[in-house]
């Protein structure tokens, strides 16, 4: 059966049990669209505002579910809208196929209109990319990327397809998804080393990441750290690998860590590390890190093996075939003297976590939402002044905690970046894997919107709550137009504490309240905003309120915006600061 370039590629699509694309046409990929026209009743396309909200769409998409997530654009402009979803995709290891057009064959180098070269563009930051020359080549060619995108470390794979070889026809030959690359298994003889260090150490530490997600190797986990009775931490990407409820789980670790994380991890003679990338925002100053400790790596990338630290034993492989092996030759046993340190540390984190001096920090703030707002707004920062003063229980913390009350174990969470995305790491009682979609390894603010899109899509048309700060909304924001199309039940809970919250954090704590271009001067009215785009908006300025915008929102059957006026000098605490050690922690 001949078909043109454009239908085989769809073809192979469906054949990859793709129904669901995200994308933005144009010129050089209408040829694609106008196949996809007639494949209708088998993939759904999902038109976003944005190149850049479609890629974080998919990207969303593929963590909710653990399938590979599709975007498609244009050449030009269209491409490098993609570049930045397609590097959130890289640094957090999720499985995408970026297909682009780009111009004819013969116009390609000689600067034609939208001409740009995506390939080499993106070769950074994807796993591997190709430019289809020839019309023979595609169907492997998209074989082939699926096979690369989930295999081994997941990763985005871009295939870029110029217009005429769209437009060439040639033998379809229906062949069948490839199969994921072997991962070579792990010798008997390092399991034996690794469980033989596990037994001989006292204060066994398992510091777990976004692997385990993507091998889906939670339940492993909890097994193994049972058997060995020791306490998780757990990076940003992995903090769905362990159900919250459970014991051992003592929840994020690193900058912004969980007190009792932070210090049993710096406590251990042992740190078990696994499918993590011990990266700075975890470790800090790796000299001091690895100081006292000893270390083994798990994970399924080699080159992350003794890249950022030195690991005594490592063990490359994949963590849900690893784990179950490991925690078959590791001695069963109790560490109650180390479990009741994690006790003590919890009771030392109330304390010095605790607000003291209440109506003197209320006062200090007050004096400073005055100078930083009240002059730069006029009449407006006086409102926000008020609806913000500090000293009425509407905190970050509080806000979370009311939502919540609201959602199910299993509804996707989906944050920006900047202080809410800690916040909702560290109070967010996450239970059930893949329900928290954040970037973690770019930190890319706008990512949150198209996230949440992909995963209520994902998930046929689920539920899921987008937590944002007034910043990272305002750079993908016209997304909510998206969810307003389609009919998405999404929540926006947006933190509005008028300024660039963690920048101002840092210009607060290490650079002498010099808050230069971080107070924001916008006056962006949230409920009138969701109207116009055809949704629903509410405004919160007290838990009562929240209270009922929540019930509403949670009624009603499509996406909302709900703005919560915050305190501007709320912080994130605790904070190790960048280079620093455990021992350099500022708790308040």
């Amino acid at each position: 059966m001949k078909l043109n370039g454009a239908e085989i590629l769809v073809e192979t699509l469906i054949a990859h049990g793709v129904t669901d694309v995200f994308g933005f046409p144009g010129g050089t990929v209408i040829n694609l669209y106008d196949a996809l026209y007639d494949y209708q009743d088998q993939i759904t396309h999902y038109l976003t505002c944005h190149e850049q909200g479609a890629a974080h769409a998919a990207d969303g998409y593929a963590r909710a579910t653990g399938k590979t997530g599709v975007v498609i654009a244009t050449s030009g402009p269209g491409a490098t809208n993609l570049v930045t979803g397609i590097a959130t995709a890289y640094l957090d290891s999720t499985p995408m196929v970026a297909i682009t057009g780009n111009v004819a064959s013969n116009l390609i180098g000689k600067d034609s209109f939208q001409e740009v070269d995506i390939v080499g563009i993106t070769m950074p930051v994807t796993k591997h990319n190709y430019m289809v020359k020839h019309i023979e080549e595609l169907e492997e060619i998209v074989r082939e990327a699926f096979q690369i995108a989930r295999s081994g470390r997941p990763g985005p794979v871009l295939i870029d397809i110029p217009k005429d070889v769209q437009q060439a026809r040639c033998e379809f030959h229906g062949g069948k998804p490839k199969p994921l690359l072997p991962i070579a298994s792990v010798r008997e003889e390092a399991l034996a080393a690794a469980a033989e260090m596990i037994d001989a150490s006292e204060r066994p530490f398992v510091y777990a990441g976004g692997g385990l997600i993507s091998c889906s190797a939670g339940e492993a986990l909890r097994v193994f750290a049972e058997r060995i009775d020791a306490p998780v931490g757990l990076s940003i990407m992995g903090l769905t690998a362990l159900d919250s409820r459970h014991p051992l789980k003592h929840g994020l670790t690193g900058m912004h860590g969980h007190y009792v994380a932070s210090k049993m991890n710096a406590d251990a003679d042992l740190i078990i590390g696994i499918g993590v990338r011990f990266s700075d925002r975890a470790t800090g100053s790796t000299s001091k890190y690895q100081e006292k400790t000893k270390i083994i790596h798990i994970d399924i990338d080699g080159a992350e093996i003794d890249k950022n630290i030195d690991s005594v034993i490592s063990l490359v492989g994949d963590a849900a075939e690893i784990l179950p092996r490991l925690t078959e030759l590791v001695k069963r046993r109790e560490n109650p003297t180390w479990i009741a340190q994690a006790e003590l540390h919890r009771q030392e984190a109330k304390r010095l976590l605790a607000h003291e001096g209440e109506a003197q920090r209320e006062q200090e703030q007050q004096s400073l939402l005055q100078q930083d707002e009240q002059q730069l707004l006029g009449q407006e920062g006086e409102r926000r002044l008020e609806q913000r003063a500090p000293g009425t229980g509407f905190t970050p913390q509080s806000i979370i905690h009311m939502v919540r009350g609201f959602t199910t174990d299993d509804t996707v969470i989906s944050t920006d970046v900047g202080q809410h995305q800690m916040w909702v790491a560290q109070e967010y009682d996450f239970c059930v894997p893949r329900t928290l979609l954040t970037s973690g390894g770019l930190g890319t603010m706008g990512f949150g919107m198209g996230a949440a899109i992909g995963a209520s899509v994902a998930r046929g048309s689920a539920r899921t709550v987008l937590f944002t700060g007034d910043g990272s909304f305002h750079m993908n924001m016209n997304e909510f137009v998206t969810a307003v199309t389609y009919g998405l039940p999404i929540v926006v809970v947006i933190f509005n504490n008028g300024s660039l919250g963690m920048v101002r954090q840092w210009q607060n704590l290490f650079f002498n309240q010099r808050y230069s271009n971080t107070t924001l001067k916008r006056k962006t009215d949230y409920p009138k905003l969701a109207e116009a785009f055809g949704g629903v908006g509410y405004r919160a300025t007290s838990l009562d309120e929240l209270q009922a915008a929540l019930d509403a929102a949670f009624a009603y059957d499509g996406p909302v915006m709900i703005e919560c006026l915050i305190d501007i000098n709320e912080q994130v605490f605790p904070i190790i600061p960048a280079g620093g050690s455990f021992d350099d922690m500022i708790v308040k």
